[in-house]
């Protein structure tokens, strides 16, 4: 059996509810997102995964804690696994975004932060997700799954870089707050990795 990576999005936030800029401004879970957190904790464990990693930003920990209390491991905390910094956009409702500065807010929209002043760009956060990806790999054993909690656009430059593919984020659909992206390791993919899920969502 291949190893396997599952990649959890974080719980809900009053700033996703409200679709206001977040990357790296710590929001926590609102009440939906500990109700999802908490109903994805179960839900996750049916992966049987023995390690438990998580972004060091609040809205993931807490994520990944509801999930170490079901499974009993311990939470492994890594700021390589954090979002996108947005820069000077962080806090802006994608309502005022679009009428301040509306052709970079096009460009926003498919996720493309070129335009966005002080901006983490693809390449670099593909690098850190990859590197921190690659050491969670390197600690799980044969047929072993580990659990990682981490944000929307990290997770999908992640999973493109991870399985060899053009890192051009919006390739791919949203990931829906507590549904998970998962890597299975494979020795046909030249890049070791294949994506066997994406956008899984616990059943209702």
């Amino acid at each position: 059996m291949s190893r396997r990576i599952v990649l959890l999005r974080h719980g809900r936030t009053a700033w996703n509810f409200q679709r206001r800029v977040q990357g790296h401004v710590d929001e926590p879970l609102d009440e939906v997102g500990h109700a999802e957190a908490r109903a994805a904790a179960s839900w996750v464990a049916g992966f049987e995964p023995c390690l438990l990693w998580t972004s060091d930003l609040v809205r993931a920990r807490v994520t990944a804690e509801y999930a170490a209390e079901v499974l009993g491991l311990p939470v492994h905390v890594d700021g390589r696994l954090r979002e996108f910094n947005l820069g000077e956009r962080a806090g802006l409702t994608w309502d005022e975004y679009r009428g301040q500065f509306p052709e970079e807010f096009a460009q926003f929209r498919r996720s493309d932060f070129r335009l966005i002043p002080g901006a983490e760009q693809v390449p670099d956060v593909a690098k850190r997700m990859c590197e921190a990806l690659n050491d969670v790999a390197a600690g799980l054993p044969e047929g072993g799954t580990a659990l990682v909690a981490s944000h929307g656009q990290a997770i999908k430059a992640a999973v493109l870089a991870m399985t060899g593919q053009p890192v051009v984020l919006n390739a791919l659909g949203s990931l829906p707050n507590c549904s998970v992206a998962v890597l299975a390791e494979t020795r046909t993919a030249p890049a070791g990795w294949s994506l066997a899920a994406f956008a899984l969502t616990a059943p209702a």
